[in-house]
């Protein structure tokens, strides 16, 4: 298919209001694709999705974390209190502050700690940018091997040369495109395809090497890798072997233990589509069940505060699937 097909329609009181464009690809162990639907293999930018790898890029280059830590430093975290205080620990193990963070100032994601947050007294500030843990990761990178530190986020900077060499041999293919990210770090653009490819093989190495360690990080410690209220979180609890990452403008991958890759993006940015094609995929494609994912397969709508609707799978990806 060369463009993206319906994935999910939006359905109130039982008329579809509207739709879902997007494309999706699963990747087996060897990492050929073995189904799709839509655009899977032009570049596009995994935005966060690409974390991940990114830290693997760190942990070749000799950053020393493991456990929750590795989690936050490959995390969009929520900016819960927990979250702000393991990119303090980040920091202060490379004897660094808070004042090295090139984030730009930002709220927690999360509603809730935001509200805490602003209770509190305080403002936008670079540790609550859900990318303080990546950019705490790349700091203490960059101290251990006497790299600058100002000039981290610049794409020729060795700390990110060492990042595009794992994200290129994790997905298998060249970086097709550099841009700045939300964070304004670089994004390297990569297939949908070497999306999932990267992150089935991540989900299947051995525990004791730097991309097992991610993986079991994630797997361990869902919570700093995302926050405590967040899907990817509740995801990764209920299937054993599974990582998962979502990433801005509606990008979504996973990993299995048997490395299995799978990748989703929803071509109108729409976030609320993303875990619902997810959820269709792993449940008719690859069956798994279990109560996560069978609610994740529908997004609710509200209609005078009570549920009248839903964003479901569409039939278009259901032929696909079965």
């Amino acid at each position: 298919m060369t463009a993206p097909v319906i994935v999910a329609d939006v359905v109130r009181n039982g008329f579809v209001e509207g739709h879902h464009h997007g494309s999706a690809v699963l990747t087996g162990p060897g990492g050929a694709v073995e189904w799709s639907v839509g655009v899977v293999d032009r570049p596009m930018f995994p935005r966060s999705c690409n974390k991940p790898m990114q830290a693997l890029g760190l942990l070749r280059a000799g950053l020393d974390l493991d456990g929750e830590l590795l989690a936050l430093a490959a995390s969009s975290h929520s900016g819960e209190a927990f979250h702000l205080d393991g990119v303090r620990r980040i920091l202060a193990g490379a004897g660094l502050t808070e004042d090295a963070l090139r984030t730009p100032p930002a709220y927690p994601i999360d509603d809730l700690a935001r509200d805490e947050w602003v209770r509190a007294g305080h403002g936008p500030e670079p540790v609550t940018m859900n990318c303080s843990g990546k950019h705490a990761a790349m700091l203490a990178t960059c101290v251990r091997n006497g790299w600058a530190t100002d000039s981290y986020r610049d794409p020729a900077h060795p700390v990110q040369l060492a990042i595009r060499a794992a994200l290129e041999d994790s997905a298998g293919e060249p970086a097709a495109a550099v841009a700045v990210d939300g964070c304004g770090a670089p994004v390297l653009a990569i297939s949908l395809a070497g999306l999932a490819r990267a992150f089935g093989r991540l989900a299947s190495a051995a525990p004791d090497s730097p991309e097992g360690r991610i993986a079991d990080a994630f797997r361990r410690h869902p919570e700093y890798a995302s926050g405590s209220r967040r899907d990817e979180a509740a995801l990764i609890r209920s299937v054993p072997g599974l990582f998962a990452k979502g990433g801005a403008e509606a990008v979504y991958a996973v990993g299995l233990a048997d490395g299995t890759g799978l990748a989703v993006k929803i071509d109108d940015g729409g976030s609320r589509a993303r875990a619902v094609v997810v959820a269709a995929v792993l449940a008719d494609r690859l069956g798994v069940d279990n109560d996560v994912v069978r609610a994740q397969r529908e997004y609710p709508l509200l209609g005078g505060g009570e549920p009248v609707g839903s964003v479901r799978p569409a039939a278009t990806l259901l032929d696909a699937l079965a």
